[in-house]
């Protein structure tokens, strides 16, 4: 009969088993790995004889690095599940996002999995851009000692297709690394290249990195579980409706509104209630939604394939009509290289096939201006059901900034939704997940989760001033921001850059910012109506009209927020860098590494889409 083994003794007195405990129990994941390295770092300070007495003789290998870039939350979630698998084997490893991993240790690492996603056309996510632009750089090391792999995370509707990724596994081999395995590309249906590319790194793992003796593995029981959260992407907490309120065109003032001349735009104030769910948010963080495909769309693909939505289709396991999968599981406006490249194959569309031809130009046209049912009424073809089921995607779960704190409104989220509408090749188009947000009514039940955004929060010193440029509903996260700063006491000063169309109909929450400045709660704002005047005005040039003001709170230590389309945020970025070198003395280099430098500290942060 075998004994169970002998708990391993500790140098440690009472007190500092204690105080240690105490530590690691509060302590995120980030603390106790710089603890480890600070404590290893006073362990090598002392002399031969006591370091070697409280040491094995047996060297631990050295760690596998996992570093991810996410936007969304999809790359980090992918490099969680990496870590911890390589950590089930008894693997050494550690976690790190890009914009945390300490540059100056790529030198020396001699394993190295890098998970990242590709914002927008080929871009890095915002918290890798350090990571990326230095290991493009010209100081970054040679790594003939390095072996590495690289997962990219991407969106086939895009022409430049894990872009990022491509880049940086290129770039590491020229560096001298040798690739232990083939760049994997995963599309929306991400386990499908990430969950195999997952267990071939952990078999190259096993090869390369032996397990550290069971003696000289750390063992931590935590003292406070951390449970699995009852509501995620993959089981969203039924949220009621509380209010569905328009907000272009009228002003926003409490419950009620006043109407202004007929709005350019839809866009709506949208409350949810979190009552008994135990979700959590901070400002900065976005709500999941599930959405439901608008009936009109799906009649329309039914009738541009001519197939009946009764016929069931058994596809990954599940059997459902195919008017179900094409409402709840399948992507029906953002169209995909593998979907046209079916389509011109089923509909020997020459055209169509030259355009998916490598080097070819007008598929980044074709891919913004076309949804997939002017595709596949461009293209007519036959289809079988289930063969359609196959080569659409599934459905994206979308993502909206949360415009609230729970410091103020309690267990709701509040959004603010941009209704897409627009009239192309001769047919009226919708938002998928915005039209059916925008027919909900109150009471309505919407499937919801919560997606932590951490590098967009308020400064932990609340004594920061704090820069938000947010035209559009861009400014939703800065209304949560605001909120959260008041009801928190936070004696930093708050700037907010908006900008809309015209003031009469798109100056969204107009009553609450008003009503912040004269509380106090608002210090300053800037605003730009683009087409109330001959010339267009965007937020960009409010920056640059205030550039020495800008440039004297960045000095004094402000962080500055960003969110809103891709394209703005490159507007209001050379913005910046011009603002910078015309108030520093310096040039344009000086300029991009002082934005880089706030970039690294965590005082610059976009949220870009």
């Amino acid at each position: 009969m075998s004994q169970a083994a002998a708990p391993l003794p500790s140098p440690l007195t009472g007190d500092q088993g204690a105080l240690l405990s105490r530590f690691a129990a509060d302590a995120d994941s980030s603390a106790l790995l710089w603890a480890s390295g600070y404590l290893a770092g006073l362990a090598r300070a002392l002399s031969p004889t006591a370091l070697a007495a409280a040491t094995a003789p047996t060297v631990a290998p050295q760690p596998a690095t996992v570093i991810y870039g996410s936007q969304t939350g999809n790359a980090r979630r992918a490099a969680e599940a990496l870590h911890a698998q390589l950590q089930g084997a008894g693997l050494p490893a550690r976690l790190l996002r890009a914009d945390a991993y300490p540059l100056r240790e790529l030198g020396n690492e001699t394993l190295l999995y890098l998970v990242i996603s590709t914002q927008g056309e080929g871009d890095p996510p915002d918290d890798a851009i350090g990571f990326a632009e230095f290991l493009d750089g010209k100081r970054a090391p040679k790594l003939p000692q390095l072996k590495y792999a690289v997962l990219g995370l991407g969106d086939s509707s895009y022409a430049d297709f894990c872009g990022i990724a491509r880049k940086l596994d290129a770039r590491l081999a020229e560096l001298g690394a040798t690739r232990v395995q083939t760049l994997g590309e995963a599309d929306l249906d991400i386990d499908t290249i990430a969950a195999p590319w997952r267990e071939a790194a952990l078999g190259h793992a096993r090869e390369l990195l032996k397990p550290a003796p069971a003696a000289h593995l750390a063992t931590v029981t935590p003292l406070r579980p951390h449970a699995a959260p009852a509501w995620s992407q993959e089981r969203p907490f039924p949220a009621e409706l509380l209010a569905n309120q328009p907000l272009s065109g009228r002003e926003f003032k409490g419950t009620g509104f006043r109407r202004y001349a007929a709005p350019d735009k839809d866009v709506r104030h949208i409350e949810l209630s979190l009552e008994g769910s135990g979700l959590a948010y901070e400002p900065g963080d976005a709500l999941g939604i599930h959405h439901r495909n608008p009936d009109a769309l799906i009649a329309a693909v039914l009738a541009a394939t001519r197939l009946d939505g009764d016929t069931v289709v058994e596809h990954d396991g599940d059997v459902l009509p195919l008017s179900h999968w094409l409402a709840e599981r399948r992507e029906l406006t953002r169209l995909a290289k593998p979907v046209l490249a079916a389509l011109a194959e089923r509909a020997n569309a020459r055209e169509l096939a030259q355009l998916l031809e490598p080097g070819a130009s007008g598929l980044a046209a074709l891919l913004g201006d076309h949804q997939l049912i002017d595709a596949l009424r461009r293209w007519p073809a036959d289809w079988d059901a289930a063969e359609l089921v196959a080569t659409l995607r599934p459905q994206v779960r979308r993502l909206y900034s949360i415009a609230s704190s729970r410091k103020r409104v309690g267990d709701e989220a509040h959004l603010t939704l941009d209704v897409l509408r627009y009239h192309a090749h001769g047919h009226d188009h919708f938002g998928a997940a915005s039209g059916f947000l925008a027919t909900l009514e109150e009471g309505a039940q919407l499937p919801v989760y919560i997606e932590p955004n951490e590098r967009f929060r308020v400064p932990l010193d609340s004594s920061r001033d704090i820069i938000m440029v947010g035209p559009g509903t861009g400014v939703a996260p800065f209304r949560g921001f605001v909120q959260e700063r008041a009801e928190t006491g936070a004696s930093g000063r708050n700037w907010l850059f908006f900008g809309a169309r015209h003031f009469n109909t798109g100056f969204l929450y107009q009553s609450e910012w008003q009503d912040a400045l004269q509380k106090g709660e608002l210090h300053r704002l800037d605003l730009a109506f683009s087409r109330d005047q001959a010339d267009r005005i965007h937020v960009q040039q409010r920056l640059r009209e205030q550039g020495r003001d800008v440039f004297d709170w960045l000095q004094n230590g402000a962080h500055l927020y960003v969110c809103g389309a891709i394209d703005m945020g490159k507007d209001v970025h050379a913005a910046l860098l011009d603002i910078v070198a015309a108030h520093s003395g310096g040039d344009a280099e000086a300029a991009a590494d002082f934005l880089s430098t706030l970039q690294r500290e965590g005082r610059y942060a976009r949220d870009v889409y």
